[in-house]
């Protein structure tokens, strides 16, 4: 039976954290260039509530801070 390659999923690892960590800066590029592109995308607000909708005026939210 064949042995692991160890050092083959280490770097296959490092190449993946690489590529995140790389599409995470451009993507913090995109959003400091562009402010209002961002926004407009669809993104769903941090706290992950749904967005206002027609009752939110009233103040009922199950969360409030």
């Amino acid at each position: 039976m064949a042995t692991p390659n160890y050092g083959y999923e280490k770097r296959q690892r490092e190449l993946a954290k690489k590529k995140k960590k790389e599409e995470k800066v451009r993507e913090r590029e995109q959003r400091k260039l562009h402010p209002e592109s961002a926004s407009a995308a669809g993104h769903e607000p941090q706290n992950g509530a749904p967005e206002a909708g027609p009752g939110a005026a009233q103040g009922g939210g199950a969360n409030p801070q």
